[in-house]
């Protein structure tokens, strides 16, 4: 039985992309660093850019914990708001400093009605896209599609499908 889409009334889809290209011209003055976050990712191993590249994505780690925070703290449907969603929080690049597309860390947040068991480190094989695991998230969520952009599969280790 295909579990239906999980909807909440008071959000409906929450997106942070790094990638979008008015980002990359954003910068952080009120934690120390006005330049842009994309000029400082191609440090070229200057450890004063290292440094500040670190303390943007910092920030931006914290951010994404206040934005669980508030969903965690939010009544939903006999839960909380956390309860409904599934988010993935990562980088589209693993070395913005060399283009590196390779082990990328993202970390899982949310509840799957333990479709996907959390609380564990997982390395996947080399070469497996992002959007494998976009494509098993949109599954678990009650979303089937065969193919999302590059996709090859969804995968069915995560979620013993």
């Amino acid at each position: 039985m295909r579990r239906q889409p999980r909807r909440t009334s008071q959000i409906r889809a929450s997106k942070i992309h790094a990638a979008h290209p008015h980002f990359a011209k954003i910068a952080v003055p009120e934690i120390g660093v006005p330049e842009a976050h994309h000029s400082i990712s191609h440090h070229g191993n200057d450890p004063i850019l290292v440094e500040k590249l670190a303390k943007i994505e910092t920030y931006h780690m914290e951010q994404f914990a206040k934005f669980v925070g508030d969903l965690k703290n939010t009544s939903e449907a006999g839960g909380t708001m956390l309860d409904q969603c599934l988010l993935a929080y990562g980088a589209s690049i693993a070395d913005p400093n060399v283009h590196d597309h390779d082990h990328c860390p993202t970390l899982l947040v949310g509840n799957t009605g333990s479709s996907i068991r959390m609380g564990q480190h997982l390395h996947f094989k080399q070469g497996t896209p992002i959007s494998n695991l976009h494509l098993t998230m949109l599954d678990v969520m009650g979303v089937s599609t065969d193919k999302l952009g590059n996709s090859e599969g969804k995968l069915d280790f995560l979620t013993g499908v």
